[in-house]
């Protein structure tokens, strides 16, 4: 008998290795990464440009394949997959949210939203994109097109579509890059308070200290490795967060280097 979903991590990762080039030229983009979240955790990756987030997304969304380690969400192993496996599997347990929103604009907000059950993967409850409307505030916007849509609304949409699915896992790609100050602050309690009631964990990468302090935990990259772990709680301001992480994290980048 097969346990259950839920009794296992939404993800998890083990000494994640990605090399890119050739000969001497060999750059390692992610390092020995291993990472664990459970259901409803909200967990930022934050970096500077360079820093091996995106290739680190792009392994655990499946996108790219890692030299070394491997890649669990939800009890399953993404690379022991076919390609169409994949795929498929990514439809059902992987939310996406990037920053350029990628919405259809020939498809309404809730057209969009409604995506990955047109595409046959997921919970096909009648009520389940309706909810999210209602959920995340974006009633009168329903049937607009994203071109008469914010970029707020925008983003708001681009949530419900991750989530519509009811997905183990979502993954940000710097979800507050294209929004203001006011409307990255929505969209990170939209993620807090979302994911705790549907029970997905969000993965959010981001550069950005204020945006990483919305999060539960930060795990700091620099040149590929995983060299800095905190918990926001303990900290009593932002700026006491981002003073401590750059110390920390330049201090832990020495003794790696």
């Amino acid at each position: 008998m097969s346990t259950p979903t839920q009794a296992f991590p939404a993800l998890e990762t083990t000494l994640l290795t990605k090399r890119f080039g050739r000969g001497e030229e060999v750059v390692e983009a992610v390092k020995d990464v291993s990472i664990r979240l459970e259901k409803g955790d909200f967990v930022a990756v934050m970096g500077a440009s360079g820093s091996g987030k995106s290739t680190l997304l792009h392994m655990i969304a499946g996108l790219t394949q890692p030299d070394e380690g491997s890649v669990w969400i939800a009890g399953s192993d993404v690379f022991a997959m076919s390609d169409r496996q994949r795929t498929l599997f990514r439809r059902r347990e992987i939310g996406l949210i990037f920053q350029a929103f990628n919405l259809i604009p020939s498809l309404t907000g809730e057209e969009n939203i409604a995506v990955p059950i047109l595409l046959g993967s997921g919970n096909h409850e009648a009520d389940r994109v309706g909810s999210l409307i209602e959920r995340l505030g974006i009633e009168r916007i329903r049937h607009r097109r994203p071109d008469s849509m914010s970029g707020g609304e925008q983003q708001r949409v681009a949530i419900g579509r991750a989530l519509v699915a009811n997905p183990a896992l979502i993954l940000a790609d710097e979800p507050t890059g294209s929004l203001d100050s006011i409307n990255g602050r929505k969209l990170c309690d939209n993620f807090s308070r979302l994911c705790h009631e549907d029970g997905a964990a969000v993965l959010m990468v981001t550069h950005n200290p204020v945006v990483a302090f919305y999060a539960e935990r930060v795990l700091v990259l620099h040149d590929g490795r995983l060299v800095h772990k905190c918990c926001t709680k303990d900290y009593r301001s932002i700026q006491d967060f981002t003073c401590d992480c750059v110390d920390r994290t330049k201090a832990n980048a020495e003794d790696v280097n």
